[in-house]
């Protein structure tokens, strides 16, 4: 039980990270990718067939191409949402 809140908390932290690259403020480089590398070692459950596992993949895959280029805005709200009610859901 206090698993599925610590990586709820992880998708939490990616999305308020995503929110920070939406709204201009450029997040701290060492959090990005310790976030990052949390969401890709949480995407890798995807193997095992667990379906939301592939929005961490994903996302993972976001946050490092958001350190190199300029994503669309779409691309960086998309996940934010998505991890946002992931992150709370695993609360309830």
């Amino acid at each position: 039980m206090v698993l599925v809140k610590i990586l709820g908390a992880i998708d939490i932290l990616a999305a308020i990270i995503f929110l920070t690259l939406i709204f201009g403020i450029s997040p701290i480089l060492q959090l990005v990718l310790f976030a990052s590398g949390l969401l890709l070692l949480k995407g890798f459950f995807a193997l095992t067939g667990d379906i939301l596992s592939w929005i961490d993949l994903f996302s993972a895959i976001l946050l490092i191409f958001s350190i190199f280029l300029t994503l669309p805005a779409i691309l960086l709200w998309i996940p934010a949402f998505l991890l946002l009610a992931k992150g709370f859901v695993s609360f309830l």
